[in-house]
């Protein structure tokens, strides 16, 4: 996650930025907004297995719909839905047999997040998730078998939920955004899906490009 890391920072600086530069655009603080998001994502499985090493990280996306709903100047709720797609790579070791397994989940998300207004134009977030399992499949190279595989979604929880916070600038209806969300839910649901993940749950970094259309 070191790429995301570095993109908080940078983001970091904008938000700092854009708060000692602030647009005249005063009102686009009081009203409702609506809109589309999307962008890229940069998601890992966070689990205790002695059998898994080398993880990396999965490259996807998300998108969706957001609304903004002002109480007060300072303060607003932002609910959003979203396609996202999430897991990881890793590789195995089991009784001898070596391999690689790439994990790829994808859910409906729905982030409800308390917004803090830093002015016109910067704002910082922090609430809940929750997701559903849309589907899911795994890559596999190695002594087990190579190729690509749906998994049966009844191994893996359909319904996730976390924690997710970060920032956003608009500038006019146009907003740039970083966000992280982590899982508190395991991914796990079977005796084999836990035996490959054991505890696992979902992290994932999100940098976002959106419109408001109002």
């Amino acid at each position: 996650m070191k790429k995301v890391r570095n993109s908080c920072l940078a983001m970091g600086l904008l938000t700092v930025g854009a708060w000692l530069l602030q647009p005249a655009d005063a009102t686009a603080q009081s009203r409702v907004r609506a809109g589309l998001k999307g962008g890229f994502n940069a998601s890992s499985l966070f689990y205790e297995n002695a059998n898994a090493a080398d993880r990396k990280e999965r490259y996807g996306f998300h998108g969706g719909i957001y609304a903004q709903i002002p109480a007060g100047d300072f303060f607003a709720i932002q609910p959003e839905l979203l396609y996202t797609t999430k897991g990881a790579s890793a590789n195995y070791n089991v009784v001898g047999f070596q391999g690689r397994n790439t994990f790829r989940l994808n859910y409906a998300e729905l982030p409800v997040l308390a917004t803090f207004k830093l002015g016109n134009t910067a704002e910082i977030q922090a609430g809940p998730y929750a997701a559903y399992l849309l589907n899911s499949n795994i890559s596999s190279n190695g002594d087990l078998g190579t190729g690509l595989a749906s998994l049966n979604r009844d191994a893996f929880n359909k319904f996730d939920y976390g924690v997710a916070g970060g920032l956003n600038l608009f500038f006019g209806k146009a907003l740039i955004g970083l966000r992280y969300g982590q899982g508190l839910q395991k991914i796990a649901n079977s005796t084999a899906s836990r035996a490959v993940l054991g505890n696992a749950r979902n992290g994932v970094g999100m940098i976002s490009v959106g419109f408001s259309i109002n």
